[in-house]
């Protein structure tokens, strides 16, 4: 690590790291690097707390690796959780409530969103996602 630290170079050096079979996208990856690495929760002179929390949002053309890297980053983070649109509902983001068959229980489950609570939580083809209640 205290190498490391004296690399001029460090940053572009850990962007490279993520998902290195993918070659090139270097500014995309910076931005995923920032997003696991995070920012710190600032407190204001008067009280209010900022949080440190960032949104990245991946848009481009079909087939340049925005899948690929949205799983390497939910893997490698500590409490990554990866979703897609296709299989998700908005309201299912954040919870969803099943019964159980054979004893008629009602149960509330947590979507991704809550599991990644503190985390990073990365939805694959957002724009797929149903309005469905």
């Amino acid at each position: 690590v205290n190498q490391l630290s004296r690399d001029d170079d460090v940053y572009s050096l850990l962007a490279r790291s993520i998902c290195p079979e993918i070659y090139g996208h270097e500014d995309v990856k910076k931005a995923l690097l920032v997003l696991m690495v995070g920012a710190p929760t600032r407190t204001m002179k008067d009280g209010m707390k900022l949080r440190g929390d960032l949104h990245v949002c991946l848009m481009g053309d079909p087939g340049v690796a925005k899948s690929q890297l949205l799983k390497h980053v939910s893997m490698v983070a500590p409490r990554g959780v990866y979703t897609t649109g296709r299989g998700a509902s908005g309201v299912g983001l954040t919870a969803s409530v099943n019964k159980d068959p054979q004893t008629g229980q009602t149960t509330l489950e947590g979507g991704a969103l809550v599991l990644a609570d503190k985390g990073i939580c990365c939805i694959d083809e957002f724009d797929k996602l149903s309005d469905d209640a």
